[in-house]
């Protein structure tokens, strides 16, 4: 273990060892975090309220129940200027009031299904038959125009169901993590060439669907089905056509729900073999506009030394969720571990030298909104697009954002400077398996516009437990999936790196901002 922790040191080099070396922990304080963190835990407690209490929190209604909620509840524990903060304009929120999808012929079955996020409905309950669509251009589409009238739209798809002999769950193992310290930072050659197959694939594939959907609602079809490969074994993967929330744009009201690939198959056999197949279907969302705003939650333990009180440790989590479930582990349990870490905080009576302020962030899920705005409108020059006096202030910024695991380390985003502090800042819970400092980057959550303008932004390693195969964006994310002990050492860890960034001499050492991008 000793060898793993000097890992990153000896890949770092000799000249890099002095960060961290004159970092004095205090052990008395970390010792009280421990405790608190471990024994008296109230993360599961802010948890349950969080998902079973406030339900979904799509950005709009949901979010902004919630995020009441939280900073009610930051405020009580005795954090200062517990708020609401508004990034900008955010446009319509939107949420379910009712869904029902049934197949009735040629035998009654019962469908999970789950409107898309932003999609319509059918005002009432309606019986209708399937219109099933081979076209996968848009010019092919005109010749369904005069047969969409009371249909339900089914597109072909040509996906099979294998059997998985893997596990849902997995840990990172000693030689994984190992791995992950051992990479080195390399440039990347040339452009991402599959990236932008993807991205061209996905923008033909919307123009399609959008094309698609006008038709269909200047037509009078009562809505659409979708699913996905993995949306397997009852487990739905359900996002949503967020374009359609954009401030002034207009919904086409067309319901649009997700099912298993499982039930959708065998309506496409159906259909294809000629068998009449008969549908019930009514959904009723509702949009929201008399708040277009976006939010985020923020509030504050006011830093005590007279040179550094004005400079700023962050740490946040998205806690927006998508709607299929109650977004348990993404990102409730983000959400949840940073507010356990103020709570052990403020509870032991830390004094810490610089200000603390935690943020949980709205509109993560449709493009990084909130910290995005937060960033650009608070630390950036928008004359220079170069770090302004708040921005100076932050010392560090650290997120959790990647489901119930425990921390098993950090992601450095190439700060290598920062690597010998951090494995210092391990070593005293190396015995609860957080042990790993890695230079790699890691993406699309809500550090990466704290990194992108120059300033020391950090998501934390964490074991996938069953985050990509179960519960990510899915209606099978519940708080039933969360791991109380993950939780509880993931907060522990947070709270001890949060108070050590506070206490240190000097700021986290930043690297130089990519160009271009904070604007």
């Amino acid at each position: 273990m000793h060898n793993k922790l000097l890992v990153i040191g000896l890949l770092l080099g000799t000249t890099l060892l002095s960060y961290g070396q004159d970092d004095k922990l205090d052990m008395t304080t970390i010792q009280k975090i421990r405790e608190e963190g471990l024994q008296h835990s109230q993360v599961m407690e802010t948890a349950f309220y969080l998902t079973d209490v406030n339900g979904p929190r799509l950005q709009g209604p949901g979010f902004i129940k919630a995020a009441n909620w939280a900073k009610g509840k930051l405020a009580g524990w005795g954090l200062q200027n517990a708020r609401l903060e508004s990034w900008g304009d955010w446009g319509q929120g939107w949420a379910v009031e009712h869904s029902y999808l049934a197949m009735t012929a040629p035998y009654y079955k019962t469908i999970i299904a789950v409107p898309r996020a932003w999609s319509g409905s059918t005002n009432k309950l309606q019986a209708a038959d399937i219109l099933y669509i081979s076209a996968s251009d848009t010019t092919a589409l005109e010749s369904y125009r005069s047969r969409l009238k009371n249909k339900i739209i089914l597109l072909d798809q040509s996906y099979k169901i294998t059997p998985t002999f893997r596990s849902d769950a997995n840990r990172y193992n000693d030689e994984q993590l190992q791995k992950m310290a051992n990479e080195s930072v390399t440039p990347q050659a040339g452009p991402d060439t599959t990236m932008r197959s993807r991205m061209l694939a996905m923008r033909t594939q919307n123009a399609f669907n959008q094309k698609m959907r006008k038709l269909a609602k200047q037509e009078g079809a009562l809505g659409m089905l979708n699913t996905t490969q993995n949306s397997v074994d009852g487990t739905l993967f359900v996002s949503g056509d967020y374009a359609n929330a954009a401030l002034g744009a207009t919904p086409d009201d067309l319901a649009d729900l997700s099912i298993a690939v499982e039930d959708y198959l065998t309506l496409c056999r159906l259909m294809k073999a000629g068998i009449p197949v008969k549908l019930e279907i009514d959904v009723k969302t509702k949009f929201y506009k008399d708040d277009i705003k976006g939010y985020n939650v923020l509030a504050e333990i006011p830093g005590t030394d007279p040179k550094l009180k004005d400079e700023v440790v962050m740490l946040g989590a998205h806690l927006d969720s998508w709607h299929a479930a109650t977004g348990a582990t993404d990102n409730a349990a983000g959400s949840s571990v940073m507010m356990e870490a103020v709570r052990i905080l403020n509870t032991i009576g830390a004094k810490p030298r610089r200000t603390i302020r935690i943020a949980l962030w709205s509109g993560e899920e449709q493009g990084l909104h909130g910290s995005k705005n937060y960033v650009t409108k608070h630390f950036v020059d928008p004359a220079t697009n170069k770090l302004n006096k708040e921005g100076e202030n932050v010392a560090a910024y650290f997120n959790v954002d990647n489901g119930t695991g425990k921390i098993r380390g950090i992601y450095l985003q190439e700060n290598l400077a920062a690597g010998p502090i951090f494995s210092q800042w391990l070593k005293p819970f190396a015995d609860l398996g957080a042990t790993t400092v890695t230079p790699k980057n890691t993406g699309g959550t809500d550090h990466l516009f704290f990194d992108r303008v120059g300033l020391p932004g950090f998501q934390f390693i964490q074991d996938p437990i069953e985050y990509s195969t179960r519960t990510h964006h899915t209606n099978m994310d519940t708080y039933d999936h969360l791991i109380p002990d993950d939780l509880k050492q993931a907060a522990t860890v947070v709270a001890a790196f949060v108070y050590n960034a506070a206490m240190r001499d000097q700021k986290i050492p930043r690297k130089a901002p990519a160009a271009n991008t904070a604007r």
